[in-house]
């Protein structure tokens, strides 16, 4: 069973940056992160499949960067020019076999962390 431990996450002004990490306890075919906000629904924000495709949600399209260091088993989430509304908490996913189609199916991902939270104030 793959275990993610996750970090990185905090309070930032309008505008700032934060990197989130996600260390997964196994090889991962597939890492990406989801988000939800307080009476929000889940989405996907981001995920990179081993062969190096990206997905992002068009909403951190240009401020979002997903990266995986596959000998660490770790995957990084750069955020910049962070808004109000990605206050979140921020959820690691990962998989073994593929990344799913679409891969905004959360419940696909045969792993998923604990949660970070990400609050970002005006």
């Amino acid at each position: 069973q793959v275990q993610l431990v996750e970090s990185g996450g905090g309070s930032v002004q309008t505008g700032g940056s934060l990197r989130l990490t996600c260390v997964a306890s196994v090889y991962t075919y597939c890492m990406g992160w989801f988000r939800q906000a307080p009476g929000k629904e889940r989405e996907g924000v981001a995920v990179r499949h081993l062969a190096g495709t990206t997905y992002y949600n068009d909403s951190v399209k240009g401020r979002f960067t997903i990266s995986v260091d596959s000998a660490k088993n770790t995957m990084y989430l750069q955020m910049n020019n962070l808004k109000p509304e990605d206050s979140a908490v921020y959820y690691c996913v990962a998989d073994r076999r593929s990344c799913p189609i679409p891969w905004e199916n959360f419940d696909f991902y045969d792993a998923r962390g604990q949660g970070t939270q990400v609050t970002v104030s005006s």
